[in-house]
């Protein structure tokens, strides 16, 4: 498996799964508020829902600029965007989509495997080997 020379990859990877997981539930939790605020004629769930809709936008915002710099280690392809670029045949999906399988994995076991090399990649970081010089 393949490991991160760095810590700013792994938190990216990190944040950037959580908030696409959080996103998936509040899109149509505001939409639920919102449907229900229309049939209950109820305004405060209606600036509830708007309000939750631009919370949507803006982590939708932070979630894509996080995942285009969280790169997987060996492809240097981001792996929690979606690229256009030809997956590995052996990629798999959750709930129709890449993004989604990537970051599950990342929350729930802590390594993914990416959809374009099909390599997988542990959420840690790889030891240095040190070479001891010594001087006379």
């Amino acid at each position: 498996m393949h490991r991160f020379s760095h810590s700013a990859p792994i938190s990216r990877f990190r944040l950037s799964s959580f908030l696409l997981w959080v996103l998936m539930f509040l899109i149509p939790a505001a939409v639920a508020v919102f449907i229900y605020s229309v049939f209950a004629h109820v305004t405060l769930y209606s600036y509830i829902a708007i309000g939750m809709i631009f919370l949507a936008v803006f982590l939708r915002i932070i979630q894509w600029f996080l995942a285009s710099r969280a790169k997987c280690p060996l492809c240097m392809v981001p792996s929690l965007s979606n690229r256009g670029c030809a997956k590995n045949r052996n990629a798999r999906k959750l709930l129709g989509s890449y993004r989604l399988r990537v970051a599950g994995t990342i929350l729930l076991r802590n390594y993914f495997r990416c959809p374009y090399c099909g390599e997988p990649t542990v959420m840690e970081l790889r030891q240095r080997k040190t070479s001891l010089i010594h001087s006379k």
